[in-house]
């Protein structure tokens, strides 16, 4: 299995492609595209070779159609004008929906989407400031948006149920997930199982997990990303599990490290397995679809660190490679060889 990696670059308005060796894990420049806009949350249809870009000074999501061997991106085709910039887009389970989070906005939406061209808005609800992450669950049937703390957000995770049929995203009847003050959570991911969900916590520099059952969340603990008595000023932004559901990874922005915790699969439980330093500011990462190789991207140097994934979750530096000005998402895709 080939993969390529695809890089949004906001302070150059270009989208990079570089190859992965599959072997090293060495990156090998391909293409770059001009995407005016401030291109940032990155989203894909395999099936339709299709890349779909949030442009956030516009604001728009735009499909584009790749080209694997070469990297690259042929327009195909700019959503309607959004209320808002998004800062998360996805695709639900059977790429017909594009679902988006609005940070500044403080909304979700979902559009159709009919093989890269935008068949109209189905959905959007204003939610509160601060939203940042959406996509469904395993089922399809599920989604969840989390909102960081502070002024700008309502340290909050709420929950909807979603219709694969038509498209629609409604408020669920279960409860929100209320949090400690200043906790923020900003991302999530699924274990493979589909009973547990991890949240990346901003303010709080923490990763909680809950056990997860068709919406029904409920947590299990909290541990911070950061060593004990770091004093500097610090937040969380993405985070990543590996394909096999044994590790998972979070960055530190400010102690501008990776952290990475061992996943017990029968508990849900997190454990420490230390901090590897990476690139300033790493708001952005990616792990390949074998779980061999992760990806850090510096907002501030424009480099993206490459590392190597052991048998027990540590992190060994490979090189890092120059990619550009404000890297604001890394999207690693399988493709035909």
């Amino acid at each position: 299995m080939r993969q390529i990696l695809y890089v949004s670059l906001a302070g150059e308005n270009r989208i990079g492609c570089w190859s992965i060796d599959r072997d090293s894990g060495r990156l090998r420049h391909l293409k770059d595209t001009e995407v005016n806009g401030r291109p940032a949350p990155l989203a894909a249809d395999l099936d339709n070779s299709l890349l779909f870009v949030g442009r956030r000074d516009l604001p728009c999501v735009t499909s584009y159609r790749f080209n694997s061997l070469t990297g690259d991106l042929i327009h195909v085709d700019d959503g309607p004008k959004l209320q808002g910039d998004p800062c998360y887009i996805s695709l639900d389970k059977t790429n017909k929906y594009i679902l988006s989070a609005y940070y500044e906005a403080g909304a979700v939406s979902v559009h159709s989407n009919n093989e890269g061209i935008f068949t109209g808005e189905k959905v959007w609800i204003q939610t509160g400031n601060g939203a940042h992450c959406v996509f469904t669950d395993l089922d399809n049937s599920h989604a969840l948006l989390p909102h960081i703390a502070g002024e700008r957000g309502i340290n909050t995770i709420l929950k909807y149920n979603f219709n694969e049929d038509t498209g629609m995203l409604s408020p669920s009847e279960r409860e929100s997930v209320k949090q400690p003050d200043n906790r923020g959570p900003r991302h999530y991911t699924f274990h493979p199982s589909g009973e547990y969900v991890f949240f990346s916590n901003e303010q709080d520099s923490s990763v909680t997990s809950y056990r997860y059952q068709e919406g029904d969340m409920e947590e299990l603990h909290t541990i911070s990303t950061l060593p004990a008595h770091y004093a500097g000023v610090n937040t969380c932004a993405q985070i990543k599990i590996t394909p096999n559901g044994k590790f998972l990874y979070a960055p530190n922005r400010g102690h501008n490290s990776l952290a990475g915790f061992s996943i017990n699969s029968n508990t849900g439980q997190l454990k420490s397995i230390g901090r590897t330093q990476t690139e300033a500011i790493p708001r952005v990462l990616d792990i390949d679809g074998k779980g061999q190789f992760l990806y850090s991207a510096g907002l501030e140097t424009g480099f993206i660190s490459a590392f190597r994934i052991s048998d027990t979750g540590s992190l060994q530096f490979i090189d890092r490679f120059q990619v550009g000005k404000e890297p604001m998402w890394i999207l690693i895709l399988p493709v035909s060889e």
